[in-house]
């Protein structure tokens, strides 16, 4: 069994390795084309498996959400406590590494002045010198009739531009419906709304609050929210990694 202190076993392995065979020329492309990329199979169906498993399982979480109480939706969700699994952890400091060059760019673009430090340790850093000491990282499960309405994760002063969510659960075998999908505001027009398609394992990772687009006289903002359809049967969780701290 995982734990949040012990070596992560057997198959929870090569996470920096599957970070770097995938193709990050295409997942900026994604990023910088329409806010989105998807990583095919990023996670293994075992890995996919005992994450979901261990939702019920005391001695990794800090908090529980029932989004109904707040009006988020319907369904719940578990921030995970510091020290994090190892699988997690792994996953998040090796994937912020390879998107802190592009957020610099987005800000760069935008003429932000903001610039995130190269390694995860020192983003966290920052974050804590900030007030933002709370991690992120958070499981969701969504039964029959639940969805999780359009929103930004933004928990703080100190804000990553890009997060990453993994489908832990099977479409049309473990529920039906629940797709990711996101909208965006350009000035003056109408939203725009995606839905990305996931498989279990599948990686998405997409602009948390706004994204640079070129228009006629240089580049602008497009703010982006996202959220997850109604479920039609069945359980569905997902794996939501945020690289800032929250309050």
């Amino acid at each position: 069994m995982l734990t949040a202190t012990s070596p992560t076993p057997g198959n929870f392995a090569d996470i920096a390795a599957r970070i770097g065979r995938i193709d990050w020329a295409t997942v900026e492309s994604g990023l910088d084309g329409q806010g989105n990329a998807t990583v095919v199979a990023l996670l293994r169906q075992s890995e996919c498996r005992e994450l979901a498993t261990l939702y019920d399982e005391s001695g990794f979480y800090r908090s529980r959400v029932v989004m109904g109480r707040h009006g988020f939706g319907r369904g719940e969700y578990r921030y995970y406590d510091y020290p994090l699994p190892k699988l997690i952890d792994d996953l998040r400091r090796t994937a912020y590494a390879r998107l802190a060059p592009i957020a610099n760019r987005w800000n760069q673009r935008l003429g932000v002045a903001a610039r995130y430090p190269a390694t995860l340790a020192e983003f966290t850093h920052r974050c804590h010198e900030a007030g933002q000491r709370r991690p992120t990282p958070l499981i969701l499960r969504y039964g029959e009739g639940d969805y999780n309405c359009l929103h930004q994760d933004l928990y703080g002063e100190q804000v990553f531009p890009l997060q990453l969510a993994v489908l832990l659960s099977e479409p049309g075998r473990d529920f039906t419906g629940g797709e990711f999908v996101m909208t965006e505001q350009r000035p003056r027009m109408q939203s725009r709304c995606e839905v990305v398609p996931l498989g279990q394992g599948d990686a998405v990772i997409f602009a948390v609050n706004n994204r640079p687009v070129q228009g006629s006289r240089g580049a602008y903002q497009v703010r982006l929210r996202h959220g997850v359809s109604r479920l039609r049967s069945g359980r569905r969780h997902a794996l939501g990694l945020i690289f800032h701290d929250a309050t």
